[in-house]
């Protein structure tokens, strides 16, 4: 296993990478990095794949552009294309994770040649909404659910990545330990942020850190996002009506290619996530595999890695 910088068409990435064979791309999600995806790296390389997992763009290693726009859909899902080309290969299976599985699920649409497969974690396929941007349609929500905000809408504002910027190591403990599954249910996040909170003073002071965390493995997570910042990965965020504009030719478009996913039992996202878990085999024909889980939180791939790696490569053989 290596971590290299590679030049792409428009930007560097930093890439954590082994094996060789077939290539498997990794998708990590927020607050994560390439480094989420080691115990997978490892195992498919072994099972005779090339497997590559980047920092993302405004991550880690990777370049981070200063514009809000650059964090679009459009942007992500390109940054793949480029890196599948400048590994030499043509095609490869994505696999992603939390916000990791979106783009995952993007690839599959607007570029079915290269991204002939796609495995998804903790985050079920999403049909673009024909009524509208989904900010609005998150109000809504919580709106309904009388329990506040969802915190992606208190992530909307300019400001939203300060209160993670002055503390980066309290906050990533908060949210590991918020979103993870052996955390009492009491002590996980409900993904709503009552009125006069903040998506961090919802966690509680004295979190710990998930039983599969190292300190040394945590130390990893805290340097990379003191340098980095959280600015970027919140513009993630920020593009969600923006991205919704750029793919209206997506509207109604089902996911062709093979797929899989898996999803935590325990997993808060499910809060207000489930209804598309149900509908999946509606909108991807060649659903291989769905699969919940027990007992797992949000970060499935470090939590179950043993399960994760039987599960994708189970898929990957498959195919």
């Amino acid at each position: 296993m290596r971590q290299r910088h590679i030049r792409t068409d428009r930007l560097t990435q930093q890439i954590l990478e082994a094996g060789s064979g077939p290539l498997v791309l990794l998708v990590h999600g927020f607050p994560e990095l390439s480094i989420s995806w080691r115990a997978q790296v490892e195992a498919l390389a072994a099972a005779g794949f090339h497997a590559v997992a980047p920092d993302m763009r405004g991550y880690g290693g990777t370049e981070k552009p200063a514009e809000r726009e650059s964090y679009s859909i459009l942007h992500l899902v390109g940054d793949l294309v480029d890196l599948v080309r400048a590994l030499g290969e043509d095609r490869c299976v994505v696999v992603g994770h939390d916000w990791g599985a979106a783009v995952a699920w993007h690839c599959a649409p607007m570029r079915p040649d290269l991204f002939t497969a796609v495995a998804a974690l903790s985050v079920p396929f999403q049909p673009r909404r024909p009524k509208g941007p989904p900010t609005a349609a998150m109000a809504a929500l919580a709106k309904r659910a009388g329990r506040g905000d969802l915190y992606i809408s208190r992530f909307q504002p300019e400001d939203a990545h300060l209160a993670f910027d002055a503390d980066p190591a309290t906050a990533l403990r908060k949210m590991f330990h918020a979103y993870d599954g052996a955390t009492p249910a009491a002590r996980q996040s409900s993904g709503f942020i009552p009125e006069g909170q903040d998506f961090l003073s919802t966690a509680p002071e004295d979190a710990t850190l998930p039983p599969w965390m190292s300190e040394p493995h945590f130390a990893e997570y805290v340097a990379a996002f003191t340098a980095g910042g959280f600015r970027a990965p919140l513009d993630w965020y920020r593009c969600l009506d923006l991205n919704w504009a750029q793919t209206a030719w997506l509207q109604d478009a089902r996911i062709g290619v093979p797929a899989a996913f898996m999803v935590g039992e325990r997993d808060p996202v499910r809060h207000y996530a489930r209804a598309h878990e149900a509908a999946m085999q509606d909108w991807i024909p060649d659903l291989r595999s769905q699969r919940v889980l027990p007992g797992a939180g949000h970060w499935i791939q470090q939590e179950r890695p043993d399960e994760v790696n039987g599960f994708l490569l189970d898929f990957l053989r498959s195919l």
